[in-house]
């Protein structure tokens, strides 16, 4: 059962008087919607962030996308501009080379047709021989010394060993085929005949088996 509280007078308070002596009306309203707003608001805040991010990553995914296209794009145009080196270093020793084809085709004619003498031909011959070796010079090829040489496995590939008086044991006594370097490298090994040692033979007149390695 409710009890109504009395005023100083001795009398019941009335509702009205209750809404005078409690707190304003208005201002729990207002706290009440501030309080009721504020989860919304923040809601909102959160999903424009999000937002931002949002785009913040699409714009750093572009630019991601955008710099593999450039580097692949940097990697095609290098090994286009290699290849177009090798090509034009290709074709300009090939057009020097031609000069000599010619002449070895005019000697060869000479010596088909009968024009001229033997010693003509050989000159026109060693001519030609000439060019090609001032060719390969000029490319940084240049022969090998090899008759009376130490055997050098990097420089030379023995095909035969012989006994030799005049030579020491493991010494070139001739050439096959004349090798060689291009710069510092070895571009083609001299093929060679290498000179054995005979104090075996000479001491218990048995042959000398001793073989001269490639490496």
């Amino acid at each position: 059962m409710n009890k109504h509280r009395k005023g100083n007078s001795g009398e019941p308070e009335t509702h009205a008087d209750q809404q005078a002596d409690g707190p304003d009306f208005v201002t729990l309203t207002d706290e009440m919607a501030e309080s009721g707003s504020a989860p919304e608001a923040r809601w909102q805040e959160l999903q424009t962030q999000l937002q931002e991010k949002e785009k913040e990553l699409t714009e750093l995914k572009d630019k991601y996308l955008r710099a593999l296209a450039d580097g692949e794009n940097a990697r095609k145009r290098i090994r286009q501009q290699s290849e177009e080196s090798v090509r034009i270093q290709k074709e300009g020793v090939l057009r020097d080379l031609l000069p000599i084809v010619d002449n070895l085709e005019r000697a060869i004619g000479a010596a088909r047709g009968g024009a001229g003498d033997t010693a003509t031909i050989v000159e026109g011959v060693q001519m030609v021989l000439r060019s090609l070796m001032d060719f390969l010079k000029s490319q940084g090829v240049v022969p090998i010394v090899s008759a009376g040489q130490p055997f050098d496995p990097a420089r030379h590939e023995a095909v035969d060993q012989v006994a030799s008086d005049t030579h020491p044991p493991n010494t070139v006594v001739n050439e096959f085929y004349r090798g060689y370097l291009i710069g510092d490298r070895v571009l083609r090994p001299a093929s060679v005949t290498v000179a054995k040692g005979l104090s075996n033979r000479r001491n218990n007149g048995e042959s000398d088996n001793s073989e001269v390695e490639n490496n």
